[in-house]
């Protein structure tokens, strides 16, 4: 979309994540009208909605703009989270710490943390806590300050999930919804949906950046794919 609600104004400060190495940022420059205008979002509001089909660079652009302002030391965190992550008896059967059961799942965002920050500088932010896997089943009671959030699959998350999630947005925080509603798993009506419904009901200062199979830069048998899927209403 190209008219974007009034923006609310962003606090900065200056982080004190531990071992902190300054560093370029990433330049990223934007592939297509909406990945422009994805990136014009995420300087300028503290919460935004993205929509539309995999392979439209919605998850590496929100990722790479999370490492830039990580490198810049304008957070102190990023925090990734998605739904239905087993964190009962299917993830306590795995091997390992916490962030070792759920680095799996991570890996999206984590791919991209690594591009630009380096694997080592990931390794460190896990290590130290600044840079957090946490499960949505994990997340009740807990405030996120100065932070970047990245929802990852929002589109299967419920309304009461949701209606969680968002309330664990601290102060100097960003959040970032992403998903496909096209694609919702739930039996349900998706959480998605119906908190952007409100968003614009309410007049919230949120942008909603809605992708199209046009917009597809993964490559051409991905576009090729969704489209077929789509056309079967799969």
């Amino acid at each position: 979309m190209d008219d974007f609600p009034e923006k609310p104004k962003r606090t900065r400060r200056k982080t004190n994540y531990k071992n902190a190495v300054k560093k370029k940022t990433s330049g990223i420059l934007p592939k297509g009208s909406n990945q422009k205008l994805l990136i014009s979002a995420l300087k300028e509001y503290t919460q935004v909605f993205i929509l539309g089909p995999a392979g439209t660079g919605k998850t590496y652009v929100t990722a790479t703009y999370a490492a830039d302002r990580y490198t810049l030391k304008e957070i102190d965190k990023i925090v990734i989270t998605r739904p239905h992550v087993a964190v009962g008896k299917d993830l306590g059967y795995l091997p390992g710490t916490l962030e070792e059961k759920t680095y799996p799942w991570a890996l999206p965002v984590l791919d991209v943390l690594i591009k630009h920050l380096g694997k080592g500088a990931v390794e460190t932010g896990i290590k130290n806590d600044n840079i957090e896997m946490a499960p949505l089943a994990l997340m009740r009671g807990r405030s996120f300050d100065n932070s970047f959030i990245i929802v990852d699959e929002a589109q299967n998350i419920t309304i009461h999930e949701l209606k969680m999630l968002l309330t664990r947005v601290g102060e100097g925080s960003t959040i970032v919804l992403n998903g496909d509603v096209q694609q919702s798993d739930l039996k349900e009506a998706d959480g998605l949906s119906k908190v952007i419904h409100l968003a614009k009901k309410h007049m919230l200062p949120v942008p909603v950046v809605e992708f199209g199979v046009d917009d597809i830069v993964r490559s051409d048998i991905c576009a090729q794919w969704v489209k077929v899927f789509m056309k079967e209403g799969m």
